[in-house]
C-alpha cells in the first residue's frame, strides 16, 4: 500500500523559554527549537531565526525589527510570527505587511492577572506597604505608634483610568468594590450600558480628567501616539496627592519627568510595573519615597502563561491547517 500522504511539520523557533506543558506540547507537533539557555536573542540571532523557520515564537523582549523581516525575506520560509503576549509594540508591523508574514498575539487571557496587579498597585502606594515591609527587614520598626507610617485610604478617592478595554474594564469592576469613583479616557465612549454597569465617567479631554483625580493608571497600548503620553506638562496638571499607576508600557510615560516630579513634589507617588528602558530603571526611582517597582510581573501567574502559549499553539495550528489564525494582528492575508 502507498505511504499515506504525511504533512511535514513547520520549523517553529521559540525564543525564550515557555512553561514546560507548553514546550512540550510544541515539540509533539512541530519541529520545535526551543532557548533552553533562557537569554534573550541578539538582533543577529533573531535574524538567523527568521531565516530559519516557518513559525517565530516571539516574546515582548525581542526588537523584532525590520531587519529581521529583511532577513527572513532572504529566504522568504518565515511565514508566521505568533508573539507570546499581548502587545505588539516591538514588533515593525509594516515590515512584517511587506514581508508578507502573519502575526497573531495572545489577548484575552491576561485582563484578570494585569488588573489583580494594578489594584494592588493602587492599595500598596497610598497605605505605603513597600516602605513598611522594607522597615521591617531593616530592623528598624521599633514597636507601633499612633503617628508611625501613615498613608493615604483610598476608599472615596477619584480613580481615573487611561484606556478603557479589557484590563481598563476589569480594574473599574474592582475599583468599585474598595469604593472608588470611576472615570475614564477613552478614544471611543463606552455604550452608555457599559457606564452605567461600571458607574464610570468618561472624559473626552485627558489633561481635564488628570487635574480632578486622585489616582491614575495607564491600561492603554503604547503607539507612537501614547509615546510619553505622561509628562512634564501632565505632571503639572495634577494634583499634589496624586498617585501614577503604570502597568502598560513604560514608554507611555516620561521617565525623566516622572522622576522630577516624584522629587519636586508634584504628585504623591507611583506604582511602576514597567519601565521606559527596562530591564534598566532610572537611579532615583530607587532611591524617591511613595514608589513601589515591580519587575513586570502583572501578568506572571502560572494559569497566565499557561493560558498564553495554548493560545500560540492555536493560532499555529489553525494556520499550519490554512485558514486564518485567531488571534491575527494584521489584515491583508490569510
Amino acid at each position: 500500500m502507498p505511504a499515506p500522504n504525511v504533512r511535514p511539520r513547520p520549523k517553529v523557533i521559540v525564543t525564550r523559554r515557555l512553561p514546560q506543558a507548553v514546550e512540550a506540547r510544541m515539540a509533539e507537533l512541530f519541529d520545535v527549537e526551543l532557548n533552553l539557555g533562557d537569554e534573550p536573542m541578539t538582533q543577529e540571532q533573531l535574524a538567523d531565526a527568521a531565516r530559519r523557520s516557518d513559525v517565530l515564537v516571539a516574546t515582548v523582549t525581542d526588537e523584532v525589527d525590520a531587519a529581521v523581516f529583511s532577513a527572513a525575506s532572504e529566504t522568504g520560509k518565515l511565514k508566521l510570527l505568533a508573539n507570546f503576549g499581548v502587545g505588539v509594540d516591538h514588533i515593525d508591523l509594516g515590515a512584517a505587511r511587506a514581508a508578507k508574514v502573519v502575526v497573531t498575539n495572545t489577548p484575552g487571557v491576561l485582563t484578570d492577572d494585569t488588573a489583580d496587579m494594578v489594584m494592588a498597585l493602587i492599595l500598596s502606594v497610598p497605605r505605603r506597604l513597600a516602605e513598611g515591609e522594607k522597615l521591617v527587614r531593616a530592623g528598624e520598626w521599633h514597636g507601633w505608634s499612633p503617628t508611625g507610617m501613615l498613608g493615604h485610604r483610598i476608599t472615596g478617592k477619584r480613580l481615573g483610568i487611561i484606556g478603557m478595554g479589557r484590563i481598563g474594564r476589569a480594574i473599574a469592576t474592582r475599583a468599585r468594590g474598595f469604593g472608588l469613583t470611576v472615570h475614564y479616557h477613552n478614544r471611543h465612549r463606552l455604550p452608555p450600558e457599559v457606564e452605567a454597569e461600571l458607574e464610570a465617567t468618561w472624559w473626552d479631554n485627558l489633561d481635564a480628567m488628570l487635574a480632578r483625580v486622585d489616582i491614575i493608571t495607564i491600561n492603554c497600548p503604547h503607539t507612537p501616539e501614547t509615546h510619553h503620553l505622561i509628562g512634564a506638562r501632565q505632571f503639572a496638571l495634577m494634583q499634589r496627592q496624586a498617585y501614577i499607576i503604570n502597568a502598560a508600557r513604560g514608554e507611555i510615560v516620561d521617565e525623566n519627568a516622572l522622576c522630577e516630579a516624584l522629587a519636586a513634589g508634584k504628585i504623591a507617588g507611583a506604582g511602576l510595573d514597567v519601565f521606559e528602558n527596562e530591564p534598566a530603571i532610572d537611579q532615583r526611582l530607587m532611591e524617591l519615597p511613595g514608589v513601589v517597582l515591580i519587575p513586570h510581573m502583572g501578568s506572571a501567574t502560572f494559569e497566565g502563561r499557561q493560558a498564553m502559549g495554548e493560545k500560540v499553539i492555536a493560532n499555529i495550528r489553525v494556520w499550519v491547517d490554512g485558514h486564518r489564525p485567531p488571534d491575527q494582528v494584521l489584515e491583508g492575508w490569510a
